[in-house]
């Protein structure tokens, strides 16, 4: 099934939709989406499936970049070159749940680093 992002075309009888709060609602169908990407190591992907299947080969990379945006976000700071053994250990006591985001959350505030920054 193709996807297609919403338009906008005042020349064409628009579609008739429910919203996901289940009201009623009027659309175009615009142009159709392109899902396909290159990750950097240059695995290709041909649609948000795919993606997500290569994303779970590399599920630690996922949390690392998590955990490290949140860390940012939570103390203004960059995260630097001597902060990585914090970070890792934050990542790793989080594999046993999955990488929850949850569990990231509770470590960045939990850790020295958090606390010190």
């Amino acid at each position: 099934m193709a996807h297609r992002y919403l338009g906008v075309a005042e020349d064409k009888p628009a579609e008739k939709g429910l919203g996901k709060n289940g009201r009623p609602f009027e659309f175009h169908f615009g142009l159709p989406v392109d899902a396909a990407g290159e990750l950097p190591d240059g695995r290709p992907f041909h649609d948000i499936r795919e993606f997500k299947r290569l994303l779970l080969d590399r599920e630690a990379d996922v949390a690392r970049n998590l955990a490290k945006q949140f860390m940012i976000y939570a103390t203004g700071a960059p995260v630097r070159f001597s902060d990585r053994p914090e970070i890792e250990k934050i990542v790793h006591a989080t594999k046993p749940s999955g990488y929850g985001v949850r569990q990231l959350v509770h470590g960045i505030v939990q850790s020295e680093l958090f606390r010190s920054k």
